[in-house]
């Protein structure tokens, strides 16, 4: 999200002005590949860009490692943008607008103790302490792309578990159509929680069956290790297919609900930011096109911007959840 002010506007990083570098190379992950049988020509190619790449250093947090996931366009073979990028360049309103700020100041996040409840429409309504949320499924890694409105994406390994695992373990009612997202919203630790750029707590949502698509990730980690407080600790949404504003950080609820829930950003600028929030080169941003993108820490600022893919990729996937929808109407 961009939000021109007198401090940032266009004084974020961009980027391209990041130093390129390679991605972070994972043996276990190399190793998971050919456990699982997968041999010729790619997964060779695959080992050996990994092994060639200039190795990022993970940020030294408590290991949480997953095995390969078997769903369907879980694992891109892409290049993984270097963890020091990945948990240095993202948005995390509550710890500041600038791209840099969430790195900076989110160390005062206090992630233990750590609760999760969940309620509404719901035969078992819960609340869980994070150690057991982690123990309701298997650990997966997942190398997903991730996509920003404004223009800018990523390739992040992912380790969580599908959020239907939890959605099954509830038991919605017949009545529940959407799932509603509440993160923290704690001003002691959160210095831009109070600020007027949005309404707190920060809330999202999906339609039900986005929520139980199993490409859609509760995550506790990235890159082997659990979440760093900037990512979202210690437990985050992530959406593959939808603009990264999306993907709720640092949850402490989620409700079921029979009418759509209003979302932060939505509410702050519904003109510029829908519901739905598909990753769609065919709709444009107000204030810029969504055609194109750049990846970070490729070429420079003279890297040829991608072609923004429809559903960032995932259409295979995830493109019959909106089978004769109008996807300008419902952007």
């Amino acid at each position: 999200m961009l939000i021109k002010t007198q401090r940032d506007g266009f004084h974020h990083d961009r980027p391209s002005e990041i130093t390129p570098a390679g991605v972070y190379l994972q043996r276990r992950a190399v190793m998971q590949h050919l456990a699982t049988g997968v041999a010729g020509a790619a997964l060779a190619s695959w080992a050996s860009r990994q092994a060639r790449a200039q190795t990022a250093r993970p940020g030294k947090l408590a290991p949480l490692p997953g095995a390969r996931s078997a769903v369907a366009g879980a694992s891109t073979m892409e290049k993984w943008t270097e963890y020091k990028d990945a948990s240095t360049y993202n948005n995390y309103y509550e710890f500041g607008t600038d791209k840099a700020d969430p790195a900076k100041n989110a160390h005062t996040l206090k992630t233990s103790p750590w609760t999760v409840e969940v309620e509404g429409l719901v035969k078992k309504p819960a609340k869980y302490a994070i150690e057991n949320l982690l123990k309701l499924s298997a650990q997966e890694e997942r190398v997903y792309r991730m996509r920003c409105v404004e223009g800018w994406s990523m390739v992040i390994p992912w380790v969580g578990y599908s959020l239907a695992e939890l959605i099954r373990k509830v038991e919605p009612l017949g009545s529940a159509k959407y799932v509603e997202f509440l993160t923290l919203a704690d001003p002691k630790t959160m210095p831009f929680v109070g600020s007027r750029i949005l309404e707190w707590p920060y809330a999202e949502g999906l339609r039900l069956d986005e929520a139980m698509h199993p490409l859609t990730l509760l995550s506790f980690g990235m890159y082997g290790e659990v979440l760093p407080n900037q990512n979202g600790a210690p437990v985050r949404l992530v959406v593959p297919w939808k603009y990264g504003f999306k993907n709720a950080k640092s949850i402490v609820k989620i409700r079921f609900t029979e009418k759509q829930p209003a979302t932060a950003w939505n509410v702050a600028a519904a003109n510029e930011y829908g519901f739905y929030s598909n990753v769609n080169p065919n709709v444009d941003h107000p204030r810029w096109s969504q055609a194109t993108e750049r990846r970070i820490g490729e070429d420079g600022l003279l890297s040829k911007r991608r072609k923004t893919l429809m559903f960032n990729g995932y259409e295979a996937q995830v493109g019959q959840l909106y089978a004769g929808m109008d996807l300008k109407k419902f952007y």
